[in-house]
């Protein structure tokens, strides 16, 4: 039986583990060195997949939503993550930079046109890059959608998901002084940028913590603990993002944009409960984009590995393939 009813696991979803045929080192130009690999079909449907995060880094399971034989998957490592150096760095690193690096990225590879497919954090940049390059962009494939807006950070990280992580959210504030309680990412801020590497290690792990503890609904509130060097690398870069509001130029900018891309067609697969970023954002964004198919998934939180998230997010993609 499977282990949670009317569910298998995510991974009997997935086309089988893939390898890249090509990795490459890009600079930016700025002192910047971008990790991007391809893998699949060469000649193949070219989509390129943006991680969450921000700082989250690509992974091996990320490329096995496509079919191989159609598509041509483009992954890279934003800004300071992952396999990009300089690890954790915030300098020349805001959302404008990571629009640029993509369009480097699709200019490299003499690429016209892609189906541009992201999650969270990367949905923000997909919608982002596609207002800002429409005529780059075949489709968008968005899951968990993180508008970057106030109201979702402070949903976050103003205690209204600790309603519902008491426990979590405990350990979130308790090891930051109750006169700081009413900015809690300017508080994170001073301890992950104190210039104290052991302060940033522990403080970017109890970051970390918190929000690995709500990603999935069948989280029991235990993840683990992740090495220091990924906890203070996600930290950082996603504080530094947070803090300056994303970089944008006022609070709900992508929806004020959605002209630009009204015309594209849009996919958003969103868990029913995810806790991280909640359905009204995702139901916002399908009211002003007459081209979209919104698909709320039952049982099923934030995380991308969740059984009926990737179930649909194949769907979609062998759909766009077949189209």
């Amino acid at each position: 039986m499977d282990k949670f009813a009317g569910q298998k696991r995510a991974a009997q979803y997935f086309y089988p583990p893939l390898d890249p045929y090509s990795q490459k080192i890009m600079p930016t130009g700025d002192g910047h060195q971008i990790y991007v690999e391809e893998c699949g079909n060469p000649k193949g449907i070219p989509v390129i997949v943006l991680h969450g995060g921000p700082g989250g880094g690509c992974s091996p399971v990320m490329r096995r939503y496509f079919d191989s034989k159609k598509y041509r998957v483009i992954l890279f490592d934003q800004r300071g993550c992952g396999r990009s150096r300089p690890l954790a760095s915030v300098k020349n690193n805001t959302t404008w930079d990571l629009i640029q690096d993509i369009e480097m990225i699709r200019i490299a590879l003499s690429i016209e046109s892609w189906v541009v497919f992201g999650g969270s954090w990367g949905a923000t940049l997909a919608l982002i890059y596609a207002q800002t390059y429409p005529d780059n962009v075949t489709h968008l494939v968005l899951r968990g959608v993180f508008l970057m807006t106030e109201r979702e950070l402070n949903w976050f990280y103003g205690g209204g998901a600790g309603q519902f992580w008491p426990d979590a959210w405990g350990r979130f504030v308790d090891k930051i002084p109750e006169d700081e309680h009413s900015d809690l990412i300017g508080a994170y801020y001073r301890r992950l940028f104190s210039g104290d590497l052991r302060m940033e290690i522990q403080y970017g792990r109890i970051w970390s913590a918190w929000e690995n503890t709500l990603a999935s609904i069948y989280s029991n509130g235990n993840t683990g603990e992740p090495s220091g060097e990924y906890s203070r690398t996600f930290a950082r870069l996603e504080n530094h993002y947070f803090i300056n509001k994303g970089f944008l130029k006022s609070d709900g900018h992508i929806l004020k944009n959605m002209d630009r891309i009204s015309h594209l067609p849009g996919f958003i697969v969103q868990g029913r409960y995810d806790m991280i970023c909640p359905p009204k954002s995702a139901w916002d964004l399908a009211k002003v984009w007459p081209q979209s198919d919104l698909r709320l998934i039952r049982n099923a939180g934030h995380a991308m590995s969740e059984p009926g998230i990737s179930a649909e997010l194949v769907k979609i993609m062998d759909q766009i393939s077949e189209s």
